[in-house]
């Protein structure tokens, strides 16, 4: 039972997270991106998919 309330607290927290911070977080880099260049924006995007893979590379670690 103690597993069972970890594990709908985490999702309780992840559902959270995207409800409310997701939206907030995507407004803010759209502001943030709309006055780079064309090379600012690819320089962005690839720092942003090597964040994205080393963040999947922690959550398997930890499942």
């Amino acid at each position: 039972m103690k597993d069972l309330n970890a594990a709908l607290c985490l999702v309780l927290v992840v559902e959270g997270l995207f409800l409310f911070a997701v939206p907030a977080l995507w407004k803010r880099m759209a502001e943030l991106l709309q006055g780079l260049s064309e090379r600012d924006l690819r320089v962005a995007g690839a720092v942003m998919i090597v964040l994205g893979l080393l963040a999947l590379q922690l959550v398997r670690r930890v499942l």
